[in-house]
């Protein structure tokens, strides 16, 4: 475990601190009997923000086990220990739902485990859940600790603390891996993939002409056929900004997967961290993907990342391959025989990932370069499994920031400009824009 975790850090370094104990003159107001330090020894996050100081534990499967006395994984829920450090002078409040919008109370996690222990027993499992969670009002120079019990996670979450008081809100956040030995970032050291290598320092200008001047398409394993378009850039850290707008890690290809995977096919039910077949850029299959799922195996937006050659202002630069599943088809193509069927207006899964890094504050400049494969509706390009698809030919490059950034203050690289997507997938047919003629437009 220790050393699956060194090789992870570089690809989670956003989310990581040094752990500081509480000032002995503060008193604490523990919400649980037992320490994270008890059940995992070594993965307790710690952060600062101003007066206040937070830690984060998420626990594992068998940890939540140990201290709760019943399996919550099992019915698809996690806990998440943490600790606050109030010194300043003001009563705090929590906002856990930040943590997650779909947050379980204690009452409701009892009710849920409810057949997993005898009856006589479910009221000291209640009381006990209760007891372990973590209070919302924080009084002035205390420390509190406690659980939230979230949806359960695999791979990796992002815990976003929020705390307020009237005029200030303190903010800190937690990038948690979560490895099982299976998910592909557990194998990605990015240091080892450039060993031996300078990759230059690029400014704005090289960086535009370095993209503009990369492959179009990502291709097969011989290296002798095109599939689908490298049309993302990301530059920062990609797992943490991902992971905290909502998207999920995936599973590596091994008999284990394969199997999970037919029997959601067969079932009809959802696989959020499903695997991902492998396209090759630089010469390699993806270093790391990500997904969003929908509630049914055979649709999700998937997105398989390669690190560059290159860094842009001293940060790692990501090209990536982002497309939307949208069916499954028999296809002699696949060493499974089936593969997934792709969205063929490609470009709105591009905006897709704007969007959901927008909305969440992750976007710190953005814009538009030229060497992704562009065709039309009417005469669309195949990727290797002869889906088609049509695009207008630009990569999305976003800046990701380490602290969330108002969209008032996202900044627009001075490039290409595209087309609305929706828009360039429509016939002659649909509806136009109308123009303002009743004297009100500037």
């Amino acid at each position: 475990m220790i050393r699956v975790l060194a090789v992870m850090m570089p690809l989670w370094a956003a989310g990581c601190a040094s752990t500081a104990a509480p000032a002995p003159d503060i008193p604490a107001t523990p919400a649980a009997a037992v320490t994270p330090a008890a059940d995992v020894a070594s993965t307790v996050q710690t952060r600062t923000d101003r007066e206040i100081t937070v830690s984060v534990e998420v626990l594992t499967d068998e940890a939540a086990a140990r201290r709760f006395g019943v399996d919550l994984a099992k019915h698809g829920l996690q806990a998440v220990w943490m600790r606050v450090r109030n010194a300043s002078a003001q009563r705090l409040r929590l906002l856990n739902g930040a943590v997650d919008a779909d947050l379980y109370s204690a009452d409701e996690v009892a009710f849920v485990v409810r057949g997993d222990v005898r009856r006589d027993e479910f009221e000291a499992l209640r009381q006990r859940l209760r007891d372990s969670s973590m209070r919302l009002l924080l009084a002035p120079r205390t420390v509190n600790e406690g659980h939230v019990f979230v949806p359960r996670a695999q791979g990796g979450r992002y815990v976003d603390v929020q705390l307020h008081a009237p005029g200030t809100l303190y903010r800190v956040g937690f990038s948690v891996p979560l490895p099982d030995g299976d998910f592909d970032y557990e194998s990605t050291d990015p240091a080892r993939i450039y060993a031996g290598r300078a990759r230059p320092d690029l400014d704005m200008a090289g960086l535009r002409s370095a993209l503009e001047q990369l492959a179009c398409c990502t291709m097969d394993a011989a290296g002798t056929d095109q599939g689908d378009p490298l049309n993302v850039v990301l530059v920062g850290q990609p797992l943490v900004a991902l992971s905290r707008a909502g998207w999920s890690f995936t599973h590596r290809i091994d008999l284990r997967s394969i199997e999970r995977e037919i029997g959601a096919a067969l079932s009809g039910t959802a696989y959020p961290v499903a695997p991902v077949s492998s396209l090759y850029a630089f010469g390699r299959k993806q270093d790391v993907a990500m997904q969003r799922a929908r509630q049914t195996l055979t649709r999700r937006n998937h997105m398989r990342l390669w690190l560059a050659p290159f860094r842009f202002e001293g940060q790692d630069v990501w090209l990536g391959q982002i497309s939307r599943d949208i069916g499954i088809k028999i296809t002699p193509k696949s060493p499974t025989l089936t593969t997934h069927v792709i969205d063929p207006a490609i470009d709105e899964s591009r905006a897709y990932l704007l969007q959901s890094l927008f909305t969440h504050g992750l976007v710190q400049r953005y814009g538009f370069v030229k060497g992704s494969a562009a065709a039309t509706r009417t005469s669309p390009r195949l990727n290797l499994t002869d889906d088609p698809f049509f695009s207008d030919g630009l990569r999305l490059v976003v800046v990701l920031p380490e602290h969330p950034v108002e969209p008032a203050a996202v900044q627009v690289f001075p490039w290409e400009e595209a087309e609305g997507p929706i828009a360039s997938g429509q016939s002659d047919e649909a509806r136009k824009p109308e123009p303002i003629t009743d004297g009100t437009a500037p």
